[in-house]
Order: C-alpha cells, then structure tokens, then sequence
C-alpha cells in the first residue's frame, strides 16, 4: 500500500522558525511521564544500509548513528515534526516567557525532572549535564560540535534537580542545537581519557532502549528500558540491522526479514514495485538531505574555481533526476530546504552545457595534454571519486559522470568504500577528492550552517565541525556569527540568502536535488513518524507497537 499523502510536503512555517528563542515552546508525548502503556513484548527488525559505529553522541559521527543515539539517550527537550520543542529531561522547555531564557537570551535556568536514572541505576542530576555542556568546549576532547556550547561562560549546580548558565552573547540556533545535544552519564568518565572511555563502545543513556549487544558489521541489538521516565517502549527488543547493498536491503524488506527499511530507504528503481507489496505501508517523505557531489578544495585542482564551473555545468541533472532517480527528487541549486522560510529561490538555474565548461577551462589555462586529459602546470585535471559501496543508484550516477567529463577532458575514477570506512576519517578528515553525498546542513530546523561553512569547522585542519570541504570565505564566516545573534526571522532570512548566494557562486559543492525519500515498514507496525527536523527516519523507535 501505498501512502503519497504526507503532510511533510507542506510543512509549516513555524516548523522551520521554532528554533528561535523567542518562538521556543511546545508539548508533545514525552510531556506526560509515566503515561500507561502495556508491557514491552516482541521484536522489530530495522533495517539500514550504513553500519552505525560511533555510541558516544558527542564524538564524530554521521547520520545513521543518530538512530542509536536517540534510542539510548534524551537530550533536555527534542524538536517534534511540527518544529516545536517538547520536553525529555526537563520539566517545561525553557522560553523568555516561562522564565527559562532571559531577555537579552544570555541568560539560562533549568529545571529536570525528578526521579530519572541512568541505565545502570544511578540517579541522573544537574551534574550531568553540566558535565556534558562543558565536554564540547574541552579542547582534548574530539567533540562533534563546539559551536553554541563554547559561548557558555560559567554553569552554576543548583540542586540535583536545577542548573543555570550564563552565555556571552546571544545565540539563536542554540535552542535547536540543545534539541540534539544528548545527556551523558558524568560517572562514565571518572579517571579516564573521554576519548577512550569504555562508555564509548557500551553506552549507558537515560533514554527508552538499553545497549544489548552488538555483532559488527551485521547488527546491533537493543532492549526496552523498564524504567523509562517517558512513555516507556512497546517494542521488547529492536535489532538493527546492516544491509549494505540496496537491493539486498529491499529484497529482505519485500520478504518479510526486515520490518522497517530506514537509512537510505527503498532505492527510487523499486519504488513503483514497493508501492504495490501486500502487507506493507509505503511512504514518499521529503527530507531535508541535499544529494551534492562534495568537493574537497584541499585538493589543488579542485581548489580552482573555474574546475568547479566546468564540472557544474557538465552535469547533466535533469536527466540524472529522471533516467537514475525515476523523476522523485526536487532538483535544487542550494542546500536550504525548499520548504524553509529561508530557502533563497532567486539562485542562478543551473544549465547544461558542456562546452560552455571546455571554453571556462581553456580560459582558465587547462589545456588537452596528448591523451585527451587536460594539464595545467603541471596538473593533469584528474580525481577521485567516492562514495558508499553497494549504492547502486549513486554508482551509476559515478559512471555517467565519468564519460560526460572525460568528453570535457576531465579524469574521474571511481573508488567506492564501505560506509564504515567512507564515512569515517575518509570523509570527516577530508581525504577524499569528490563524494557522493547527502547531507543535512541546516542546525535542526534553525538555518544556522556554521558546522559546514565555517572556517573554524574544519577538522582536518584542527576546528570542529562538519567543513570536508575545508571551504574558507571570511565574508560568509562574518554573515554565520550575524545570523546566529540575531533573533527575528525576518531579519535573519537576508543574512542566509546572501550565504546561499555565495555559496552558490563558489561551489563548493555541486548541488544535484533535494531528496524524496521512499520508506517502508510493515503495515501492522504503528507509530512510524517521519520528523524532518532531525537527521535519522527511526528517530521515535519508543513510539512503535504492533497490531
């Protein structure tokens, strides 16, 4: 069966803007601790294509270990799919108007829940999160992410149960950064180098799932937590598991072996046949993931601009959407979301035009050497190009690039790698040439992009962030810090088309299409939400039940 009609496709306004601290508020399921549910019983099979690796939410990790993440862990509030904020640790979210945030919103008070233990049984307090803000801005710890967390000036203990701070300039994206930033136990570190904590292999969370086991390379095993402080999981027990190969991937959820096919999905080529398979629910679910074709500009040749262009305008994206992708992703030239109050829809249109990119290289000094690969100083024009073996659709993408450019005068080969290995120290530490990847850029549902574009967020050269592009513009490092203290949409809306605008300009990443993405579960499994403010598709694993 087959359901088109999400209401994600429209998603609201607010859904996009209840990140700002003005806006910040809401209720949702977990507001209610304790609500009776019945006793966790059976299992649910997930399957993915990437094999989760990374447990510590706060060390480098990608999308698909977020899955894991909020299975073990709760942040203090989490963003809903309708973009508002709903309590996990705290007892209200914190807002100007309940007191929580100051008016000039540097100012922060926080209240957590009473009664809330760690998986191991020890009672969960203010200490810990103390301990975990202040873990992002230790500078010997490999964190994630320090943007947001380095502005906390001083964290004053309360009680078990109550904690301020204090932070040296107002931050707007910072409400939607707390909704991902997960509370991890203080007791785990004691005496130890956090970098190399037992905890970060055998996590211990507050959240509804326990860490069970875990065979690598094939799957990782949870349980229901009985203790839960929320609305307590239904499901006993939730294997994990990894599938690589995409057509295996569907073929075991068309058999029945998989009950949920989440990260990446039913590949577009088995969509139509998915749609029509007895027994399952089949849904069409826009995403924030932007599919780009990821360039490192550590490399020198794929630093000159006029390569960029020259690749640009030799892709051929129409034609990628419609033959490759069977015509469901929305062709984009930027990696805000279409449905954002801040997506910039005067960018330039890309075109095809593969001659007009020879005239760009000629002119750039890029001249044919005798085996029709062009050379510059003594440069031949010629990368590499990755992404996620067992990908099937991207690696026909891969190799209908490779003859279009290679018509142009342009070397692509293709070396593919296992996600474990692509999307380690390959991708985070900038190793690649080209990558074939998706990406959410946006802080939640906040615009703030300075985890991808700023200077500072480079980690191959030292920063924290999300930068592989090792993309460095100080007038868009001047526009992220202005967008991120100022608070009303309106006003921030120009900040973030004039980066889209230059991102645009620079390329440092050829911009395919927004992605629509085809998910399937078993059409007795009830609960399945899509959330387009969060990275992950099995985000609210606590909420599913079977018939």
């Amino acid at each position: 069966m087959t359901n088109t009609g999400n209401d994600l496709s429209h998603p609201s306004r607010r859904g996009f803007l209840g990140m700002t601290l003005l806006g910040a508020a809401g209720l949702g399921l977990a507001s209610f601790p304790g609500a009776a549910r019945a006793q966790a019983s059976g299992q649910v099979i997930v399957g993915i294509s990437q094999e989760p690796t990374v447990f510590n939410p706060h060390m480098l990790h990608i999308e698909v270990d977020e899955g894991i993440h909020w299975a073990l862990f709760d942040p203090l509030f989490s963003v809903e799919p309708d973009g508002t904020f709903a309590p996990r640790l705290v007892t209200e979210v914190p807002t100007v108007e309940n007191g929580g945030i100051s008016e000039d919103g540097t100012e922060w008070k926080i209240t957590l829940k009473e009664g809330v233990t760690w998986h191991d049984g020890t009672p969960m307090t203010a200490e810990d999160v103390k301990f975990t803000l202040e873990l992002q801005k230790d500078d010997n710890f490999r964190a994630a992410r320090r943007t947001g967390h380095e502005l906390i000036e001083e964290i004053t203990v309360v009680s078990d149960t109550e904690l301020t701070w204090k932070m040296s300039s107002p931050f707007a994206p910072y409400m939607a950064i707390l909704s991902w930033t997960m509370i991890i136990p203080k007791h785990a570190f004691d005496g130890v180098d956090p970098n190399e904590a037992p905890f970060n292999q055998t996590p211990i969370g507050t959240g509804p799932f326990k860490w069970d086991s875990r065979a690598p390379g094939d799957n990782i095993q949870l349980l229901a937590n009985p203790d839960y402080h929320g609305n307590k999981a239904q499901i006993e027990r939730v294997v994990v598991k990894y599938v690589p190969d995409l057509t295996v991937l569907y073929t075991q959820f068309k058999t029945g072996e998989i009950d949920v096919i989440a990260l990446q999905g039913i590949s577009p080529d088995h969509y139509a046949e998915a749609s029509t398979l007895p027994g399952k629910t089949v849904e069409l679910v826009p995403v924030g993931t932007v599919e780009t074709l990821s360039l490192n500009l550590g490399n020198p040749v794929l630093a000159d601009k006029a390569v960029r262009e020259a690749l640009y305008l030799g892709v051929d994206k129409q034609t990628v959407i419609d033959a490759l992708y069977y015509g469901l992703p929305t062709p984009t030239e930027t990696y805000m979301p279409q449905q954002s109050f801040y997506y910039n829809a005067d960018l330039p249109q890309h075109v095809y035009d593969p001659e007009a990119g020879k005239a760009i290289l000629e002119e750039a000094g890029w001249v044919v050497g005798s085996d029709g690969i062009r050379e510059k100083d003594g440069q031949r024009l010629s990368f590499v190009c990755s992404t996620t073996a067992g990908n099937h659709t991207r690696e026909q993408l891969q190799q209908f690039l490779q003859q279009t450019w290679k018509d142009m005068g342009i070397e692509m080969s293709i070396s593919n790698l296992p996600p474990a290995v692509m999307w380690a120290d390959h991708w985070m530490q900038s190793q690649f040439d080209m990558a074939v990847a998706g990406i959410i850029f946006l802080t939640g549902p906040d615009p703030d992009t300075r985890d991808y574009f700023h200077s500072e967020a480079i980690n191959a050269q030292g920063g924290a962030g999300q930068n592989t592009f090792q993309y460095a513009n100080e007038r868009i490092d001047t526009l992220l810090t202005e967008g991120a203290t100022t608070v009303s949409p309106e006003a921030r809306k120009p900040i973030y088309e004039e980066i889209q605008s230059l991102v645009r300009e620079e390329l440092p990443f050829l911009p395919l299409f927004q992605r629509n993405e085809v998910r399937g579960h078993a059409e007795t499994m009830n609960g399945y939400q899509p959330n387009i403010n969060v990275r992950i598709t099995f985000w609210n694993m606590q909420d599913w039940s079977w018939s």
